[in-house]
């Protein structure tokens, strides 16, 4: 196998042509490791190195950011705002290099000094600033819209603290801190001139003109630190802009006065703490004050920042605020990724209405025309829904405008259906008492009426919406639902992860897919071509090779790299049944146990995700998979057969390596439970082949690719309906099963706990009397299934045929055409209105 040098450097250098070269990168890597790092190379670490290549590549960036804002603000174009609570970036380093197109030019510079990109690369931390899918989609979306030339900033918060990081102790889950920031980060440029105020609890007192005035409040600083988001080969950057929660800077006086200088200064820790941990993601709603403090705090610096670029603007400053205000939304759009950025919804109605002095109808104008809500989850108790008592405590004018905002719902809803009471109790943003007593505001509620438009992210997830969640919503406001199919950037997910695969496609059929995916439908007329199928199988077999390589030194575990690579990776959920595969892993075992002769075919399950800290049931699934790893992969009558491994501390980067080489896909949570996903896709695109349900986005991916080219198994939304209608038992598909009901006694009998034979009996007890996923009822239909993945496996010229036109088929699935469709259909901007020189030319100069 050629070394990983010649392999990178047979990847043709694509893009418009760079006066960059060699040795100019050279002189600038030296220049920033004696000036920047300030150490030579007899003492420099390979961080020290990291940290020089990067502040050489960041110089690339510099020119064309600043050339960027200064066009946006000559032409004044509308702006999109993307609120996201999570944006789960990865690295930055090699994707910064693709879109600029100078990665084969640095290669061959550090090359030539003696160093490797690759092992420079590994040091780099990923900036974790999210929990899976919903993030994810976040940071695809800011590099589609860069690409797109959007004028669009992406808004959060800077976590000191990102997704904890996962170590694996005695089969079971354990969280360390993510200290992620512990050496700097060199692609963040800290904006102290444009650090805002936030406040926070308080009372609301009336002036004397009965204007309402938040008085006596806490303040916190805001400080951004800005992102730079290159488009691809476009010289197009845009920003994203995080912020991290400051103290005062003055102490009160009464503190030196008593001589309490030190608890001063401590007590400043209590501001700090707003931004210092991201909240891990059990898709269980918990109303903690701290989430609702990170919430407001990204939403009121926002908005003050989005109103003073927007008043700092031609467009802003041309007449009377009072009138520019009414076309607010002709150049501002907010997009709210889910609820976690509701509450600005209130935060901007009270910026217009007591601090610019808009009237109330005037500024609920504005604010519906500005904000659009995308909704990510079907589940019942994920849904945000706030005490009204901490609101009242933390937020209490925010509260008086959500009051404010459903009476007047309420009186438009019974204009409408006069008398319908249980459809105002159903609509209203404030729910009545639980059984605690508490009343409590639905954020999903406030954000559909007061946006312009409701999405979905894949076509069944909407009209899921549309039918059960917001039924009643859909009802009174049909034409503000939307469906808007997630997608995944083809630049990270395909041309930086599997630069092997990227070369045989565009050595087939050009480079135009990287920018128009549905370019690789054109694949499909090469899908009998013997030399095309042989290709992608040899580039399967040498990413399975090097992961094989890699699980080898990590976890110590010889792999088959011809064993079929069977991949499950995301966030550790009941709903998306990573136990359903491991019982099928067992059924397996047993089968090779029954007959040690067995003709079977290998298999390796890779399974990846981290369980919120507070979620007990996940963590009994992480422990069942490391247990039944643990017999398998030492069991000698297994052999090569069978081999499963948990991959600690699963994150993008792992991601970038581990789904290329994948052969099988899973994804297979119950029918109705998954917005979307968005792992399918990228698994899609690098040639690994679908095992799932009809859920989430599965469904479109069997259309684009013919259900012929996809494993599908199980029930159906419709199916899962009436069996919950019915009565589901699980105990009656366990004992009808044979094989299930083997495997249940298994795990309660301790078989791969037999140190403590009682260690998973919640999870058997689940599978038993809270089947709540339906687990049970699946399993048959999954194993069925999974042996006909194995009989297909077998055929590689099949196999190596459905991973083509599983590649030529993805085209929908890039957030490149996701984003288009929210420009023009919600945001109503045209995308690809921004491509600029690069620094060296003039706009003449430009092809």
């Amino acid at each position: 196998m050629m070394s990983d040098h010649d392999r990178r450097k047979q990847i043709s250098v694509r893009g418009i042509a760079q006066v960059e070269n060699v040795a100019n990168i050279k002189k600038a890597f030296n220049r920033h490791l004696h000036f920047s790092i300030i150490k030579d190379r007899n003492v420099a670490t390979m961080r020290d190195y990291y940290f020089a290549l990067a502040n050489t590549v960041r110089d690339h960036l510099v020119s064309r950011w600043i050339r960027t804002q200064q066009y946006y603000y000559e032409n004044d174009p509308k702006r999109v705002y993307y609120l996201s609570l999570e944006f789960y970036m990865g690295r930055t380093l090699s994707n910064t290099m693709m879109n600029l197109g100078i990665q084969a030019t640095v290669d061959e510079a550090l090359y030539q000094l003696g160093l490797d990109i690759e092992d420079l690369q590994e040091i780099e931390e990923d900036a974790g600033l999210g929990n899976g899918g919903l993030g994810r989609l976040a940071a695809c979306f800011l590099d589609s819209m860069a690409t797109l030339g959007i004028p669009a900033y992406g808004y959060g918060l800077r976590y000191e603290y990102g997704i904890f990081k996962q170590l694996i102790r005695d089969g079971w889950q354990v969280e360390e801190p993510d200290d992620w920031l512990r050496f700097g980060n060199p692609w963040e440029k800290a904006r102290p001139e444009y650090m805002l105020p936030v406040n926070f609890y308080g009372k609301v007192i009336k002036d004397e003109k009965g204007k309402s005035k938040w008085v006596d409040t806490q303040l916190v600083f805001a400080m951004p630190y800005d992102t730079p988001v290159p488009g691809y080969r476009n010289n197009v950057v845009n920003t994203l802009r995080l912020w991290s929660a400051k103290a005062e800077n003055h102490f009160h006086l009464k503190f030196f006065n008593d001589g309490d200088y030190v608890q001063a200064v401590m007590d400043r820790n209590l501001s700090e703490n707003i931004t210092r941990v991201l909240y891990p993601n059990d898709n269980m709603f918990i109303g903690k004050e701290l989430r609702l403090k990170q919430q407001y705090f990204l939403v009121a610096a926002t908005l003050q920042d989005i109103i003073r670029r927007y008043k700092s603007s031609k467009y802003g400053s041309r007449e009377s605020i009072r009138v520019t205000f009414e076309n607010f939304p002709e150049k501002v759009a907010i997009q709210l990724n889910d609820t976690h950025p509701s509450i600005g919804i209130p935060e901007l109605m009270r910026l217009l209405v007591d601090v610019e002095g808009l009237e109330w109808d005037q500024a609920w104008d504005v604010c519906v025309r500005t904000f659009a809500y995308t909704n990510h989850t079907l589940l019942p108790e994920a849904l945000e829904r706030w005490p009204v008592s901490m609101l009242q405590t933390l937020l209490p004018r925010h509260l008086e405008i959500i009051y404010e905002i459903n009476q007047k719902f309420m009186e438009a809803i019974s204009t409408k259906f006069p008398g319908d009471f249980d459809r105002m109790r159903r609509m209203s943003i404030v729910e009545e008492a639980d059984q605690f007593g508490e009343k409590r505001i639905n954020m999903a509620n406030l954000c559909i009426v007061a946006s312009h438009a409701i999405n979905g992210v894949a076509a069944l997830h909407s009209d899921l919406l549309k039918s059960t969640t917001f039924k009643d919503f859909y009802e009174f406001f049909p034409e503000k639902f939307q469906n808007k199919t997630n997608g995944i950037t083809p630049r990270r997910w395909l041309l930086l992860s599997n630069p092997s695969l990227a070369d045989v496609i565009v050595e087939k059929i050009g480079e135009d897919w990287i920018t128009n995916l549905d370019e690789l439908k054109k694949l499909k007329e090469f899908a009998v071509e013997p030399q095309l199928l042989d290709q992608i199988r040899r580039v399967k077999a040498e990413n399975k090779t090097r992961v094989a390589q890699f699980l080898s030194d990590e976890y110590n575990v010889d792999i088959n790299p011809s064993s079929l690579f069977d991949v499950h990776v995301k966030r550790i959920h009941e709903y998306k049944r990573q136990l359903l595969n491991i019982l099928h892993v067992i059924t397996l075992y047993n089968r090779i146990k029954a007959d040690p002769n067995i003709d079977m075919v290998p298999r390796t399950i890779l399974y990846g995700g981290k369980a919120a800290p507070g979620y007990h049931m996940a963590k009994q699934i992480i422990r069942l998979i490391t247990a039944v790893g643990e017999i398998v992969n030492n069991d000698p009558v297994v052999g090569d057969k069978l081999k499963v491994i948990f991959l600690e501390n699963y994150r993008v980067s792992m991601a970038e390596k581990i789904i290329p080489a994948a052969d099988l896909s899973e994804q297979i949570s119950t029918a109705g439970t998954e917005a979307s996903g968005t792992g399918n896709m990228k698994f899609m695109l690098n040639g690994a082949l679908t095992i799932g349900t009809l859920d989430g986005a599965n469904v479109e991916m069997a259309e684009e690719m013919g259900k012929e080219n996809i494993f599908i198994f199980g029930m159906n939304v419709d199916e899962v309906e009436a069996l919950q209608k019915k009565g589901y038992s699980s105990q009656e598909f366990i004992q009808k099963t044979p094989a299930l009901k083997q495997i249940v006694e298994q795990i309660e009998g301790g078989l791969f706990t037999p140190e403590q034979p009682d260690q998973l009996r919640d999870l058997s007890n689940m599978l038993r009397y809270h089947d709540r996923f339906m687990v049970c009822a699946d399993f048959e239909a999954y194993v069925a299934c999974q042996d006909k993945v194995a009989s297909v496996y077998r055929d590689q010229n099949a196999w190596s045929r459905m991973a083509l036109l599983n590649i030529a088929s993805t085209g929908k699935f890039s957030t490149d055409r996701t984003i288009a469709e929210y420009a023009r259909q919600i945001w109503g901007v045209e995308p690809g209105q921004t491509s600029l020189p690069a620094p060296y030319e003039t706009a003449e100069e430009k092809p």
